[in-house]
């Protein structure tokens, strides 16, 4: 797919791995939509694209919220006049002993993670169906969708459920010209896991990762690029994870 005029929403878009592959997308001449929980960040993050493209707009969202979801594919319509990428980007992390776990912290992961991934998929496939020129969806999985983790119950399974939603998405719409896939990361430098927040474990994360350091989100990014790019690629998970999940 030509990025070139098309339109892209990234969800999570404020910081971190959406920020960087909004960047991407309109230095690809894509038109971009960020949507984030955290409005403040959100314009401040469109206000720092605009330095480079006038083509960006942010939409405030609560993915776990289908309503909430739906009002931002249709201000990218009335924006923009189309959805032709979609990247359910958005997601929050847990650390917990999971005998202690609450039913409800358990199921704001869930709704973030997971839901969020439904509802946006939903509502821009409607859009791609619409005007009938197919799509790409990308969502943002982790290697703990593959791989177990002490203590992070809700995110394993939320991600583990995520790599499945794409494969399933993938068989429903081929025939349409939606691909979808997903990105799986390893850990990625950004303000929620550096040396500053995570202290000694810091060291140990970059352990697990063989090639000696944790990624960077423009790593990430240029994957989730290539996924849309690549028309005869869906259906699939894409490992970015310095060789994590390779042990």
């Amino acid at each position: 797919m030509e990025l070139a005029g098309k339109v892209a929403i990234v969800t999570g878009g404020a910081s971190g791995i959406g920020f960087a592959t909004a960047k991407a997308f309109l230095d690809k001449g894509a038109k971009v939509v960020i949507g984030d929980y955290n409005e403040e960040g959100g314009q401040q993050a469109e206000q720092q694209l605009k330095e480079s493209s006038d083509e960006v707009a942010f939409v405030s969202v609560d993915v776990s919220r289908e309503e909430s979801v739906e009002k931002m594919v249709s201000a990218t319509v009335e924006r923009f006049g189309r959805v032709d990428i979609i990247v359910n980007n958005a997601g929050i992390g847990e650390f917990s002993v999971t005998h202690e776990l609450t039913y409800e912290d358990y199921h704001k992961v869930i709704a973030v993670n997971q839901d969020g991934v439904f509802f946006g998929a939903k509502h821009a496939i409607k859009k791609m169906l619409e005007h009938g020129e197919g799509g790409a969806i990308v969502n943002t999985s982790s290697i703990l969708g593959s791989v177990g983790e002490g203590g992070a119950f809700a995110y394993n399974a939320s991600k583990g459920a995520v790599n499945l939603m794409t494969k399933s998405l993938a068989l429903q719409y081929a025939e349409h010209k939606i691909r979808v896939n997903a990105v799986a990361p390893g850990y990625v430098e950004t303000g929620l896991v550096n040396r500053e927040t995570l202290g000694e474990l810091y060291d140990v994360v970059i352990a697990r990762h063989p090639v000696g350091r944790i990624g960077q989100p423009e790593e990430i990014a240029h994957a989730i690029v290539f996924l849309v790019e690549n028309e005869f690629v869906t259906g699939t998970t894409i490992m970015v994870d310095g060789g994590y999940t390779t042990q």
